[in-house]
């Protein structure tokens, strides 16, 4: 199955939708991005949709099965797609992350404590805060 994320006019992903393999397949079954955006906008009769194809093995610009990375991340409903990096971005979960180029993923200010507790983002303090049961 492939995958593609419908954007919306600010580049926002609005709808991620499954397309089988072979419908995006051209005459020389190679799988062609444009063959699916233009079945996805016959079937929901949006002429003009921005559809952006995904990778659903792709993470932190890995691919998690050793192909290779595709716009960074899988798309996600609410997630950024960004055409300078040609990327799917989270949404930044706090004011004081910061983007990782490489990964196109949100990363805190301050490392996360690596001695086997958990912790949660305290943005107040802009620190780790141990979690307590």
């Amino acid at each position: 199955m492939a995958s593609f994320a419908k954007l919306n006019n600010n580049n926002i992903v609005e709808r991620v939708e499954s397309v089988v393999n072979e419908v995006i397949k051209d005459s020389n079954g190679v799988e062609q991005e444009s063959i699916g955006v233009q079945f996805l906008r016959t079937l929901y009769n949006e002429p003009n949709a921005v559809w952006k194809k995904t990778s659903y093995n792709t993470v932190g610009g890995v691919h998690l099965l050793g192909g290779i990375p595709f716009r960074k991340n899988h798309a996600g409903i609410g997630y950024t797609y960004d055409s300078q990096r040609d990327a799917f971005i989270p949404s930044k979960p706090y004011n004081s992350w910061i983007l990782n180029e490489q990964s196109c993923n949100w990363k805190a200010p301050v490392a996360y404590p690596n001695d086997g507790n958990e912790y949660k983002w305290n943005e107040v303090t802009q620190s780790w805060t141990l979690q307590t049961i």
